[in-house]
């Protein structure tokens, strides 16, 4: 806890618990209530906390971690002006580092992937880090500078609005994916920072984390666009690596014969 007491994150809490009805919440509204909005009890078992800590995040007594916040902001309901506030005044905290697993692509599986001439792939792991590429895919991804992670390519670099041509449906993909990660997958720190990164980053990150999750997985988009061959249709094929759980080979294949076949095969030549 801070010796400092967060006020003014205190009255905005109180405040935005306020305008969240009932109903919105999947809460009967029938009966008594003694309070506008939502009681703290509430908000608390919708944030997935203890009555007791919430009570003190709105009496300024606590300083919430990056998960809070994100937690906070679902509960609540809120839009993407009031979850940036949220994030300024809360001054999350950051969970002391663990020592993370660390993701290794074995070498039969990169093998693999180096022979795989015909479509861009690429290994992604847990939260979406680009683990290793092809020499396609490498080409199709040359123009960014934040290759390092799927969703800091779509979410921060700036390539990603010009590259992903159905950018949307895409972001809606990756983040259904990042969610599962951080259901089913390791507790790891690594992934809480990408969250908190890029919810800084991207004021389109901060509205889709913070809005409802999707029934089923949302399909990504299949155009794409490079500079140099225009325009591409490609399917994503996404196949689970069972010898590393969690790890996942994605690969765009073009349709047999079609002008982005074509495309990729012109791409191709580019490859040093």
């Amino acid at each position: 806890m801070d010796s400092e007491r967060n006020d003014p994150l205190a009255r905005f809490l109180r405040e935005r618990r306020a305008r969240v009805r009932p109903e919105q919440v999947g809460l009967p509204a029938h009966g008594h209530r003694r309070v506008p909005g939502l009681r703290r009890d509430e908000v608390a078992h919708l944030a997935r906390l203890s009555a007791g800590y919430y009570a003190r995040l709105e009496q300024g007594r606590e300083r919430p971690t990056r998960e809070t916040v994100e937690s906070l902001a679902r509960a609540l309901r809120l839009d993407e002006q009031a979850v940036a506030e949220l994030y300024r005044l809360a001054r999350p905290a950051a969970r002391r580092r663990r020592p993370g697993r660390v993701e290794r692509v074995a070498p039969e599986v990169l093998s693999l992937l180096d022979g795989w001439t015909v479509a861009p792939a690429l290994i992604l792991g847990w939260s979406g880090d680009v683990l290793a590429r092809n020499p396609l895919a490498a080409v199709l991804h040359d123009r960014f500078t934040r290759g390092d992670n799927l969703l800091r390519m779509i979410f921060l670099d700036p390539a990603g609005r010009r590259f992903f041509l159905d950018w949307a449906a895409t972001a809606r993909a990756a983040l259904h994916d990042l969610r599962r990660a951080a259901r089913e997958g390791p507790d790891e720190h690594g992934l809480r920072e990408l969250v908190g990164e890029l919810a800084i980053g991207s004021p389109d990150f901060r509205r889709m984390w913070a809005a409802p999750e999707p029934r089923g997985r949302p399909r990504p988009g299949d155009r794409f666009h490079h500079p140099d061959v225009g325009e591409l249709r490609l399917r994503t094929e996404v196949f689970p690596i069972t010898s590393a759980p969690g790890l996942r080979l994605v690969a765009w294949p073009a349709e047999p014969g079609s002008r982005s076949a074509q495309a990729l095969a012109l791409l191709g030549t580019l490859v040093t």
